[in-house]
C-alpha cells in the first residue's frame, strides 16, 4: 500500500526511518539517545523501537555482565543496535585494472573483502565472472547466506546512462552498450545498483569520510582514470543522463595525445597514473608501478615529486573552473594518487588559488580522502545499505528514503 504524504501511516514510516538512520550513524544508542538524535518524543521512540524489534531489525546489545533486558536502578541504559543477522549487502568495485568485492552487515561493518588485479576494460564478461566468484568467496568467509543479501552496489569506471543502465561511449570498449548492473545481477542473484565509481567514492567520503557533515563537495578520483563525483546540497548529482563529473575527458591540450575516449589532449592523458609512469619510464624502466612511483615521491625523488605536482596543477586548473560554477566547500582527492599527499595537494591548491574567483578559492578546502582505494567499494555498500526502500522490499521494514546522503 502506498501512503500519501501527511498521512498517519507515512509519519510512522518517517519516524522508523529516523530511528534506523540514527542507529546506522552511531552504531549503538539508548532510547534516550534516540530521542535526542531524532527529535522524537520518548514515547514515540519507545513505540518505534518496539515495532522494529518485533520486525527483527534492531536488538538490545548485551550489557557487560552478559545480560540484555531493561536497566535497573544504578545500571547503565540499555543500548540498541541494528541486528547484523537481519541482512547483508555486497559492494563491487570495477576499476580499470582491478576488481574489489566486500560484504557488510546493515550496521556498516565490513565482514569480508577480496581484491583481484585484472584488466577490466577489455573483457567485460571475464570481469563480471570474476566479481561473482569473489562475491561467493566473501559470503563464505563471512558465513552469510545468499538469501540474507538484500542487494549489491556496483562501481564502474565509465559513463553510465541513468535512464537505461547501459555503459556509454568508447571509454570502456568491451562494456559499451552493456547493461552491466543487470548482467551482474544475473550472476549474483540479487538486485544490483550501478553507478560510476567516482560517484560512489563521493558517497563514501561524504557519508563517513573526509566530507562528513558537508553538503557541497567535489570528490576527485585520480587513478588509472580521472573522474569526479559531485555532491550538491547534500545529494549526489548525476546530471541529465548520468555522466556529470567526467573530469578526465575535459580537453586541456588541443594538440595533445589521443585519449582512449577518441579525443585529443584530455586531462587523463597527462595526469593519470599511466601517463605519469610513461614519463618516468626513461629513468626507471617499464616495470615501474604506481606503488613504486609513490615510494619515489615519499623518498624525495625530485623528478617524481615534480611530475606529481604538475599533475596536481593540471587537475587544479580544471577544478578551478568547477569551483567558479559550483562553489563547493571541499575538494576531496581520492584514488591511487591521493597517497602522494602534499606533493599532489599543493599543486591542486596552487591552481585553484590562481584561476578560481577569490571568493570560490577561499571557500574551498582541498584535502585528501581518508578511505583510500577502498572508497569506491565502501560507496557501493553504502548505496545499498542507505536504501531503505530495498529493506522494505526485503521484508525487513516498511521504510522510505528521501535519497539524501547521510553521515
Amino acid at each position: 500500500m502506498t501512503l500519501e504524504p501527511g498521512t498517519f501511516g507515512s509519519l510512522r514510516e518517517l519516524n522508523r526511518l529516523r530511528v534506523v538512520d540514527a542507529l546506522r550513524r552511531h552504531g549503538t544508542a539508548s532510547r534516550s539517545d534516540l530521542a535526542r538524535l531524532t527529535g522524537l518524543s520518548r514515547t514515540t521512540v519507545a513505540a518505534v523501537v518496539a515495532d522494529l524489534q518485533g520486525r527483527g531489525l534492531i536488538v538490545e546489545q548485551a550489557q557487560p555482565d552478559g545480560r540484555a533486558g531493561p536497566a535497573g536502578r544504578g545500571r547503565p541504559p540499555v543500548l540498541l543496535r541494528l541486528d547484523a543477522s537481519a541482512g547483508a549487502a555486497l559492494g563491487v568495485d570495477f576499476g580499470h585494472r582491478h576488481v574489489r568485492v566486500a560484504v557488510a552487515d546493515l550496521s556498516w561493518t565490513v565482514l569480508a573483502e577480496r581484491f583481484l588485479e585484472l584488466e577490466v576494460d577489455d573483457d567485460a564478461e571475464s570481469a563480471l565472472d570474476a566479481a561473482a566468484e569473489l562475491a561467493a568467496e566473501v559470503l563464505a568467509e563471512a558465513d552469510v547466506e545468499r538469501s540474507r543479501v538484500i542487494g549489491a552496489g556496483m562501481a564502474l569506471s565509465g559513463p553510465i546512462d541513468r535512464h537505461t543502465g547501459t555503459v556509454g561511449s568508447t571509454v570502456l570498449p568491451d562494456w559499451a552498450g552493456l547493461q552491466a548492473g543487470r548482467e551482474l545481477s544475473h550472476r549474483l542473484e540479487v538486485p544490483v545498483e550501478l553507478d560510476n565509481d567516482a560517484n560512489l567514492g563521493a558517497l563514501a567520503e561524504v557519508s563517513f569520510g573526509a566530507g562528513r557533515g558537508l553538503a557541497d563537495v567535489v570528490y576527485v578520483m585520480m587513478s588509472s582514470g580521472l573522474g569526479a563525483g559531485l555532491v550538491l546540497g547534500g545529494r549526489l548529482y548525476h546530471g541529465a543522463s548520468g555522466i556529470a563529473g567526467e573530469l578526465g575527458h575535459v580537453q586541456v591540450r588541443p594538440d595533445g595525445a589521443v585519449c582512449r575516449c577518441g579525443n585529443r589532449g584530455c586531462l587523463e592523458t597527462i595526469a593519470s597514473t599511466g601517463a605519469l609512469l610513461a614519463l618516468l619510464e626513461p629513468a626507471h624502466g617499464p616495470d615501474l608501478t604506481v606503488r613504486g612511483l609513490l615510494d619515489l615521491v615519499d623518498g624525495g625523488d625530485i623528478a617524481a615529486r615534480r611530475l606529481i605536482n604538475d599533475a596536481g596543477r593540471a587537475v587544479g586548473r580544471t577544478l578551478a573552473d568547477l569551483c567558479n560554477h559550483l562553489n563547493p566547500a571541499a575538494i576531496i582527492v581520492g584514488g591511487d594518487l591521493s597517497a602522494a599527499g602534499e606533493s599532489l595537494l599543493e599543486g591542486i591548491r596552487e591552481a585553484v588559488d590562481r584561476f578560481a574567483l577569490p571568493g570560490a578559492a577561499q571557500a574551498v578546502e582541498v584535502k585528501a580522502g581518508v578511505l583510500g582505494d577502498r572508497a569506491e567499494v565502501l560507496g557501493a555498500l553504502a548505496v545499498v545499505i542507505a536504501d531503505t526502500d530495498r529493506l522494505r522490499s526485503a521484508g525487513l521494514a516498511p521504510l522510505r528514503t528521501s535519497g539524501a546522503l547521510r553521515g
